[in-house]
């Protein structure tokens, strides 16, 4: 492809690697690794049993979403959405919580297992758009840990919270805590139910609380101008983005890591519980109307220590992903897939995926995206209205699919 480096293979960082393995209890433990929820009771319309689970795929575009199967990219269905929608994955491994006016909606992916003691049967059915609908003025972040999934409505302050395994059965049971002042927020459930919250209102957001299970609060921090975002990393610490910095929230501690430079913006973070390292954007320059920079942050949430690398090509707010071994992917405007080594500092390998571009202006607008799915990372390539497949053990573009509109966001489920 012109304009572009050597390949180099992507590969599996050694440190990384050891610590994948150190960490294999915790891997376990996490979400992923939980079984699915049975199905509902009345079989859904198709519904037939398979012989493994079928990892599925959502890209919205411009007048609703489609799904596809992730091994072969086919096209499954198509479903009609009003406006700009996001999606975010449900928590459950099979459904998907699309933003649209009025609320977080539901949609069923048709690919779920439900365990049998020591095994687990796999089925799948006909995607379909469900009338589940968490009412939200304006939907924000969806956060999934834990076996809880959170939402944040920005327009009231409103976090509902549920098991998102409930599902399958309908609408589950959702508990729910407003904040003090509305703002374009998020929160995290932890496993003991304790809550980490944004606090800010509608004109600044400063800080974050830790509440326990009943909503007192234990601690709290206003040092973070800007917050926005949220990552869980190992040892279920919580990370929140500033412009100066990030918050690290270990049980009710509270520590601020500073940027090197005054304005150090961190706003996008992406998490692993598989590694105690944060990958994060970083922009410094808080007078351009749109940087683009070629840095990215690393953060070691266990030894409190952040460090910048130079990743030299820039890069978009939907570039950043994590490996299955905990590993930084960074997709660049260079058209490459790029593997960062947290620990190290430093950029260890990247593949040619897609033609070279150039971030629009407008954040809704589409870009190259990277989802990271098991152990491949699917980008797409809204300039030639295509989905790539990527290996990440071997760095080899595996699959190719052509799809019928131009994709814009992109998640997926398990199965």
């Amino acid at each position: 492809m012109p304009g572009m480096t050597p390949r180099r293979t992507l590969r599996r960082p050694p440190l990384l690697a050891g610590l994948a393995l150190a960490l294999v209890g915790t891997a376990a433990c996490s979400p992923q690794a939980e079984p699915q929820a049975a199905p509902p009771e009345t079989p859904a319309s198709g519904q037939q049993e398979v012989s493994s689970a079928t990892p599925r795929l959502v890209t919205t575009f411009d007048g609703g979403a489609l799904v596809l199967d992730a091994a072969t990219l086919e096209v499954l269905a198509e479903v009609p959405l009003e406006g700009f929608s996001r999606v975010n994955p449900a928590g459950d491994g099979r459904h998907v919580l699309v933003s649209t006016a009025g609320g977080f909606r539901v949609l069923d992916t048709g690919t779920w297992t439900q365990a049998h003691g020591d095994h687990g049967h796999h089925y799948t059915a006909p995607p379909r758009l469900t009338d589940t609908t968490f009412t939200a003025t304006e939907p924000g972040h969806v956060v999934s840990h834990a076996d809880r999934t959170v939402l944040f409505d920005d327009g009231t302050g409103t976090v509902q919270s549920f098991d998102p395994h409930e599902l399958a059965e309908g609408r589950p049971q959702v508990d729910t805590w407003t904040a003090p002042e509305a703002h374009h927020g998020v929160a995290v459930e932890r496993s003991d139910g304790s809550m980490v919250v944004t606090v800010g209102d509608a004109e600044s957001r400063q800080g974050v609380a830790v509440l326990d299970e009943d909503g007192e609060e234990l601690a709290s921090s206003d040092d973070c101008p800007g917050v926005h975002g949220e990552a869980v990393t190992a040892g279920e610490r919580v990370v929140l983005g500033c412009e100066d910095g990030v918050l690290v929230v270990d049980d009710e501690r509270i520590t601020k890591l500073a940027s090197p430079d005054d304005y150090g913006r961190i706003g996008n973070q992406a998490g692993s519980e598989e590694s105690p390292y944060l990958l994060g954007d970083y922009k410094s320059d808080p007078d351009a109307e749109l940087e683009r920079p070629e840095r990215v942050a690393a953060v070691d949430t266990a030894e409190g220590e952040l460090q910048l690398v130079d990743l030299g090509t820039s890069y978009s707010f939907r570039s950043l992903a994590r490996g299955p071994h905990g590993e930084g992917l960074v997709l660049g405007t260079d058209g490459a897939l790029h593997e960062i080594d947290l620990a190290e500092g430093e950029v260890t390998g990247s593949v040619p995926v897609v033609e070279p571009w150039e971030e629009p202006l407008e954040w809704q607008q589409p870009r190259p995206t990277v989802f990271v799915l098991d152990h491949t990372a699917y980008v797409t390539e809204p300039a030639t209205s295509e989905l790539h497949a990527v290996d990440l053990e071997t760095g080899e573009v595996t699959a190719t699919g052509t799809l019928p509109h131009v994709p814009n966001e992109l998640t997926g489920v398990t199965g």
